[in-house]
């Protein structure tokens, strides 16, 4: 549906990006060249930068050689050293990315500019899926151009996988993931590019196996933190691998060009944790009370083929883009409980099946006439999403099945949108790029309990201006219109147990309508010297139409509330983002490389139930990483560290305040290159031991009105305080070229 890249543009000495422009997101690409041996990128100790893109619109670019020398495990790793990002997961967990700190369904993930279906009901897409091995570049869209979907209200990460022009050769890898307490998960790569005549080819598989053994402890009390009533020992450990490969084809027809690519991501993951709970009027004085077991068997596979023509036709080139994503889940959940872990005993099975395949296609014609370039396209889209979140519960030996009504249902989606985006050089230093788009979506939900159909469209339009002050000095401002859809679950026409909280019950709308906003972004970047490169950008989204979570006033058979998503209010959020990265050459020390960066956040927003002003949920103010990395020639190799973190942040519901916070994130690598094809790298992460911390206060009333008051008067009912670690992380790696 949308094109596969962003054609960034690196400042000199650094690896330059292919040709690769399809369809809708690439803009003025550079010339095409030479494919570099491999070698010349794994085994090398140069020092890699953030890109400088000719793209009108703000986009930032990072190669994998960026990245590479901490040795992430998957693009949610990699996401941390990119300023504006963050994440709201558990310890060494990088799944659900929060761009500007906003939930993760206002962020849009593409992989080669389209939108990959995942299992997550926002929408979302867990990036930790996707194997840094197969990465190219990743690029960070702060707002789309009319060629380019309009869903980022936060914006776009496109991940390109590796393309078959950038280089030729071969590298195998062979690595070891290794916990603090001993226990190794291998990982094995192999990859080969190559050309002949008029077609170039890229294959390669991946092999990763993860671990992750997290310890929580939770403290539990009456009133606000007052009396101490017992305390929760938790071992929750993931264990899985994941096995991927991807390919492209390109080929020459004619005066055309036509490329092929295909993915495959298989994740099986084991998730087991363990929940003791005791009682007691302090830590030292405690009793075990109940012992809960819980298995989950996880399998997630995501595909994803295409097909990208281009020909010159007439005055300009025709694009013809056909693709299909599809994605596959089969995850069985079982609960254990009893007084302890010996006696424990299965009490209750969930299955959750999800079928989600895509039909995109992209047709469009651009050609220039004079100082414009003018591009008219469509862009087509054809959803169908099938779930069976299916409950089963022990009684009496026999199992029953307490499957909500309506918890096997259907999701539709038509997408019919059509654009025209228009590039004028104003000047020799003045450029405008400016157009729209018109989303039109047809939607139908249907299960058991009937049917639903939605139809909207919308009106985008969008206008970036790019002015060169000088070789060295940009300044960029940009206004677009972009969208949210609604969370799958908010849709879905049946009541969901333990949503949005363990007693609660949601019921689902199926007419939501889409969340909009208008967005401003302005910004600034410098070169310094021959690459390195430093940048600001303000921005501000206006939302409207925000979807929130409003309390039905009817009880839930739990004891809780029963909710329902609704279409109230508005909401604004803005901030400032600065990076930096570049050796030190100025300083006589071009083997020394720097980078960082720093983001400032805020919002507002009324809180439907509450009525009284808050932040985005989860936002926190200050996101920022900085790092070194260090060449010594002499010796062949090199060494560095990055640290990252971010404040503390706020999440609020009806009976509910969380409060949010993370240690700071320390990694580290050493590596040493030899016989001019070989790296063997140590790397280390979570050096800090770092914990996540959540504190809970809830408040309680025999109505709404009542909760209401109470929440507004600070009345805290219970609290709760949690934390959690997972210990520090080692890999070592050795890479080979050929």
């Amino acid at each position: 549906m949308a094109t596969r890249s962003a054609a960034a543009t690196p400042v000199p000495a650094a690896r330059p990006a292919p040709t690769r422009a399809p369809a809708a997101v690439a803009s003025a690409a550079p010339e095409q060249a030479e494919p570099q041996k491999v070698e010349e990128i794994i085994v090398t100790g140069q020092i890699f930068y953030r890109n400088r893109t000719a793209d009108p619109n703000p986009v930032l670019s990072y190669d994998l050689e960026y990245f590479q020398r901490f040795e992430p495990v998957s693009v949610g790793e990699m996401m941390k050293r990119v300023p504006g990002v963050t994440f709201a997961a558990d310890v060494l967990e990088y799944d659900a990315v929060q761009m500007r700190g906003l939930p993760p369904g206002y962020t849009q993930v593409l992989i080669n500019g389209r939108r990959p279906p995942g299992g997550e009901a926002d929408r979302s897409f867990f990036v930790d899926r996707i194997p840094a091995e197969l990465v190219e570049r990743v690029e960070i869209v702060r707002a789309p151009r009319a060629d380019q979907p309009s869903e980022g209200v936060a914006g776009t990460l496109n991940v390109v996988t590796k393309e078959s022009e950038a280089f030729e050769g071969g590298f195998a890898k062979a690595g070891a993931l290794i916990n603090e307490d001993g226990k190794v998960r291998p990982s094995f790569a192999v990859a080969y590019a190559d050309s002949l005549e008029d077609m170039s080819y890229w294959a390669a598989i991946n092999y990763q196996g993860r671990r992750n053994p997290k310890k929580k402890v939770t403290d539990f009390y009456d009133g606000s933190f007052s009396e101490y009533t017992g305390r929760e020992l938790q071992d929750d450990t993931r264990d899985g691998v994941d096995i991927s490969a991807n390919g492209e084809l390109v080929t020459r027809l004619g005066e055309g060009s036509l490329r092929l690519t295909g993915l495959v991501v298989d994740t099986n993951r084991d998730e087991d944790e363990t929940s003791v709970t005791f009682e007691g009027d302090s830590p030292a004085a405690l009793e075990q009370d109940e012992v809960e077991v819980q298995r989950e068997r996880i399998g997630q596979q995501t595909y994803a083929l295409s097909a990208a023509f281009t020909h010159p036709l007439s005055i300009g080139e025709l694009g013809l883009d056909a693709g299909w994503s599809g994605y596959r889940e089969d995850s069985k959940t079982e609960v254990d409980e009893g007084d302890t872990v010996e006696e424990a005993e299965l009490v209750e099975r969930e299955t959750l099946d999800t079928t989600d395949d895509e039909l995109s296609g992209t047709f469009y014609y651009k050609f220039t006439q004079g100082r414009v370039e003018t591009k008219a396209g469509i862009d087509l889209l054809h959803k169908k999403r099938d779930t069976a979140n299916r409950t089963f519960e022990l009684d009496d030996g026999e199992w029953e099945e307490e499957t909500a009504p309506g918890a096997i249902f259907t999701i539709k989606e038509q997408r019919y949108d059509p654009y025209v985006r228009f590039s004028l050089d104003l000047t020799d230093r003045l450029t405008l790029d400016a157009g729209a788009r018109y989303e039109i979506t047809r939607r139908d939900v249907s299960s058991e309990d009937g049917k639903a159909d939605y139809d909207s469209e919308a009106f985008n339009p969008s206008a970036h201006l790019r002015f060169q002050a000088t070789e060295a000095d940009r300044f960029l401002f940009s206004v677009a219109r972009t969208v949210r859809r609604p969370d799958y679950d908010l849709i879905s026409p049946y009541r969901q147990e333990e949503e949005p909280a363990d007693e609660d019950e949601l019921i689902g709308n199926p007419l939501l309508a889409n969340e909009r906003a208008w967005g401003v972004d302005v910004g600034y970047e410098r070169q310094l010297g021959r690459r390195g490169i430093i940048g600001a950008n303000f921005f501000y989204r206006d939302i409207t139409n925000l979807i929130e979570l409003f309390n039905t006033g009817e009880d839930a058979e739990a004891g809780g509330n029963v909710y329902e998503a609704r279409n109230a209010g508005k909401g604004q959020s803005w901030g400032m983002e600065i990076d930096f990265s570049t050796p030190l050459d100025f300083a006589g020390l071009p083997d020394t490389g720097l980078f960082a960066n720093y983001t400032w956040l805020d919002s507002e927003m009324r809180d439907p139930t509450l009525g009284t002003k808050r932040r985005f949920n989860n936002q926190p103010r200050h996101i920022y990483n900085l790092g070194f990395i260090q060449t010594i020639q002499s010796l062949d190799a090199s060494l560095g560290a990055s640290l990252s973190g971010r404040s503390k942040a706020k999440e609020v519901s009806l009976d509910e305040e969380v409060d949010l916070s993370y240690g700071k994130d320390l990694e580290a690598f050493v590596e040493k290159r030899f016989a001019d094809r070989f790296v063997l790298r140590l790397s280390a992460s979570n050096l800090l031991n770092r914990k996540k911390k959540e504190g809970f206060v809830t408040f309680d009333g025999d109505s709404v009105a009542d909760i209401i008051d109470a929440h507004r008067a600070g009345e805290v009912e219970e609290s709760e305080r949690e934390s959690e670690q997972s210990g520090r992380l080692f890999q070592v790696t050795l890479r080979a070229t050929f």
